[in-house]
C-alpha cells in the first residue's frame, strides 16, 4: 500500500495540443471485448493498493475498497450507482504518461475498452471474468485532485463536450453479479 504523492512537476502535464494528438489511440479501443488492465483498491482517502485480483460484491462493491465507508459529501450514504468506477486504460495512459501513475486517477478498474456513451450507454452490462457490472447514469467527472495530479489542461480536455461524450474520465457502475476479477480478464459488453 502506498500513499499518494501530491508533488507533481508540471513537466508531467500535457498541453491540450498533446492531448489532442493522443486521442486517436484512445478512440481505437476495442468496442465489444477488451481487457482488465489494472485493479486498484482505495483502502483510505489518498491511498492506493494495486492488486492482481479483487472480489466484486453486490453490497460492498470492490471488497477492501473504502467506497462504502466514505459515502458521499455532507455525510450522505454511499451511492450504489457509483459502486465501481471504470476508466479507460488508454485515456489514463495518455494523461499519466507512465503506468506507475495510473492509480493516481483514483479509479478501481482500468479497462482497455471503448467506454464512450455511444458504446456503453447507461444500462449496458459488462462481464469481467465471472462478475457483471451495469453502467449507471451517474456521471463520473474530474475534480481538483485529478487536476493536481494530471494537470488542469487534462481536466479541461476530459470535461469538454467531446470528452464527456467519450467518457474520458470514466464511468460509474454497480455490481449485478458478484465474482472475483483478475488483471488480464476479458471485459465483454453483454
Amino acid at each position: 500500500m502506498t500513499s499518494l504523492q501530491h508533488s507533481v512537476t508540471s513537466s508531467l502535464h500535457l498541453t491540450c495540443e498533446e492531448l489532442e494528438d493522443g486521442l486517436g489511440h484512445v478512440l481505437s479501443a476495442p468496442k465489444g471485448v477488451g481487457a482488465l488492465e489494472l485493479i486498484v483498491r482505495r483502502p483510505a482517502i489518498d491511498e492506493r493498493e494495486v492488486v492482481d485480483e479483487a472480489v466484486l460484491d453486490l453490497e460492498h462493491g470492490l471488497v477492501g475498497d473504502s467506497w462504502e465507508s466514505r459515502g458521499r459529501s455532507r455525510g450522505r450514504p454511499a451511492n450504489r450507482a457509483a459502486q465501481i468506477t471504470l476508466t479507460s486504460a488508454r485515456a489514463i495512459a495518455l494523461v499519466a504518461r507512465s503506468r506507475e501513475r495510473w492509480a493516481l486517477a483514483g479509479d478501481q478498474l482500468y479497462v482497455d475498452l471503448d467506454l464512450s456513451q455511444g458504446n456503453v450507454p447507461p444500462g449496458t452490462r459488462l462481464a469481467i471474468g465471472p462478475a457483471v457490472l451495469e453502467v449507471s447514469n451517474e456521471p463520473h467527472t474530474g475534480c481538483k485532485k485529478f487536476a493536481a495530479r494530471f494537470g488542469l489542461e487534462a481536466l479541461k480536455f476530459f470535461s469538454t463536450e467531446e470528452g464527456l461524450a467519450l467518457n474520458l474520465r470514466g464511468i460509474n457502475a454497480r455490481v449485478v453479479e458478484p465474482g472475483t476479477v483478475r488483471t488480464g480478464d476479458a471485459v465483454r459488453k453483454l
